[in-house]
């Protein structure tokens, strides 16, 4: 019997792809340093339940720099930096969902947490994260710092792509004012104005829905505090997501129920910029960015359990 307090680590093999495991009493929470420090699996033991999405249709593996995302959408959390557009930047193209997605970083246990280190290549953004298992409640914190290697300014935008699993009737909870279609051409809603939160079209946006081939693709913005989550009434249980509104003033969500290769999931994105595009945040002076030599250092604290 584990100790409560206690916690285990292993390694193993996924797709022929190095996995690290961290887990307690809780939480089994998997991690795959090789392909961008993605989470592949948040297992909560009590619920015998997983919270993470996958594409059972892919295999876990690394994917060259500059490939296209959505074909090698896995699922679990990634991140998306410098950018989500393939598009140019301050002289640098940046690819489709960032570098980082595809960057292979160095891994190694510090002070009872795993440490995921690597660099940007185009950027030259340093990236570190911390990993840690709340000894006595289903919560992971990661402590990320970003530093600019680079000799110029770096505009870019960070964001957490949480894929979450998620069943019709489901509740997205976040505390924002306002909200925006992301892109006309993955939104099931007609109005292209920006809308009181959860409010569009005389209908809410904040309800999982039947899978009736539609997708979502919102901004949330004017939050109240950093906080976004999914709430299921019928499975008893929720994912969480607490973050620094300063840091990230803004969520990004997607979500197919069918509408997108036939996948139903959510994806949780608290965000630092807003739009997608970058070019055109820096535009609107709603974008990162870091001097030289400067550096951002956050939490993100993400909670899977039951209802409360």
């Amino acid at each position: 019997m584990m100790n409560h307090a206690k916690i285990e680590r292993t390694e193993r093999v996924v797709d022929q792809v190095h996995v690290i495991r961290l887990e307690n009493d809780n939480l089994q929470v998997d991690v795959s340093p090789e392909t961008g420090g993605r989470i592949i699996s948040l297992f909560h033991k009590g619920l015998q339940r997983e919270f993470l999405w996958r594409n059972a249709a892919l295999p876990l593996r690394r994917v060259p720099p500059g490939e296209a995302y959505d074909p090698h959408f896995y699922g679990g959390i990634d991140e998306v930096i410098p950018g989500d557009l393939p598009e140019p930047i301050a002289g640098l193209d940046c690819p489709d969902h960032g570098e980082l997605w595809t960057l292979p970083l160095e891994a190694a246990f510090e002070e009872g947490a795993l440490l995921l280190r690597g660099r940007l290549p185009l950027w030259n953004l340093s990236y570190e994260k911390r990993i840690r298992l709340h000894p006595d409640a289903p919560h992971v914190d990661l402590d990320v710092r970003i530093e600019n290697r680079a000799s110029e300014r770096r505009f870019f935008l960070w964001k957490l792509h949480a894929a979450a699993i998620i069943s019709p009737g489901d509740e997205l909870i976040c505390p924002a004012e306002h909200a925006v279609v992301a892109d006309a051409q993955w939104s099931r809603w007609q109005s292209q104005a920006p809308f009181p939160w959860p409010f569009v079209d005389g209908k809410r946006a904040d309800c999982i829905p039947v899978s009736d081939g539609t997708t979502d693709f919102l901004f949330l913005y004017g939050l109240k505090a950093g906080h976004v989550g999914l709430r299921s009434q019928t499975r008893g249980c929720e994912l969480s997501i607490d973050f620094d509104p300063q840091v990230f003033p803004y969520l990004c969500y997607f979500a197919s129920y069918g509408g997108f290769d036939g996948h139903t999931v959510a994806v949780l994105e608290p965000a630092t910029a807003m739009p997608l595009s970058v070019n055109e945040a820096i535009r609107l002076g709603q974008c990162s960015s870091l001097e030289p030599g400067s550096s951002l250092s956050t939490r993100i604290s993400i909670h899977a359990g039951a209802l409360g």
